[in-house]
């Protein structure tokens, strides 16, 4: 089974309109309701891939029963922790400049917390949760090693896309994949970075720290895989660039829906493929967008440069 995770998720409300003017009444245009966070748009797109997958995270109120409504319709199990309060809306406006409008989200209990951290207690070998997006302020911030602690005592792999503390505190424990973009990565080393060749060290040294597998995004510039095989580059199938949201999230579901049955480059030829093709469509793709592209991407070794003096 796998598993994802989302600690904070929303009603994405999407408002299109041809620019904002402030301070006067502006007529939105056309309106659209998603259920959004990282560990959903997962579940989404592994459900394009008939791969079975439980939605875990907090929800409350009746925002709340629309995520697990717009979730099961598409074919994903829930088991949310039930929370006072009421899930979070946000507000994302599509217009001459794009602009979001984030809530904070509901403050979570101990209680609440503890059932969360209990429900990973029944994973097994075999399984892989998905640990998606940032840890709420309220939430403390060792939440994510303290489940990939567990998943891990219980012989079940796990992959982690999030902030600089919570990713670099999980490597010892060998996460099965980590997906930093290039910037993300620099900021890990406090470096910049814009090429493949300037990331390899980087990504060499998560790899010799613990992660499995380590994907470096370089948005319409394809990305990197560096394991303990090599290093591998991607380029992203043509397209034109609609809606950047969930593209990540996207690649994720396409790494961990073919690792099941395939090696690690498959697999990174079809996440490349996956986080492009919903990129290039306003949502989430799905499985025949995939198909259509895939035949374009690529996968090539990348040979480290010798350092000179």
């Amino acid at each position: 089974m796998i598993y994802t995770l989302t600690l904070n998720p929303s009603i994405d409300y999407y408002v299109t309109l041809p620019e904002v003017v402030l301070g006067e009444v502006n007529r939105i245009q056309e309106t659209t309701q998603r259920a959004g966070g990282k560990g959903i748009n997962v579940s989404f797109v592994l459900r394009e891939y008939d791969v079975d997958t439980v939605a875990l995270g907090f929800v409350g109120g009746t925002t709340g029963d629309f995520i697990k409504k717009a979730l099961t319709d598409k074919g994903v199990q829930t088991d949310f922790v039930e929370v006072d309060g009421e899930t979070r809306i946000n507000v994302k406006i599509r217009a001459k400049e794009e602009t979001e409008l984030n809530a904070s989200g509901p403050v979570i209990s101990d209680t609440e917390l503890d059932r969360l951290t209990r429900q990973f207690d029944h994973v097994q070998s075999g399984d892989i949760v998905v640990l998606a997006g940032s840890i709420p302020g309220n939430l403390p911030d060792t939440l994510y090693r303290t489940l990939a602690e567990t998943v891990r005592a219980n012989g079940a792999e796990f992959v982690v896309d999030t902030t600089k503390e919570a990713m670099l505190e999980v490597l010892a424990l060998q996460p099965l994949m980590i997906k930093p973009n290039h910037h993300e990565l620099g900021e890990l080393f406090d470096t910049d970075i814009e090429t493949f060749e300037q990331a390899l060290p980087y990504a060499e040294q998560l790899v010799e720290r613990g992660a499995q597998n380590v994907i470096v995004s370089f948005a319409g510039d394809g990305a990197m895989l560096v394991n303990a095989t090599g290093a591998y580059t991607a380029n992203t199938p043509s397209g034109k660039l609609v809606n950047s949201v969930g593209a990540g999230d996207s690649l994720v579901a396409g790494f961990v829906a073919n690792i099941l049955d395939h090696d690690a480059t498959e697999a990174f030829r079809y996440a490349v493929t996956t986080g492009s093709a919903s990129a290039y469509t306003f949502g989430l793709c799905t499985k025949e967008d995939v198909d259509r592209l895939v035949g374009e991407v690529s996968v090539t070794p990348l040979s480290r440069l010798e350092e000179t003096t």
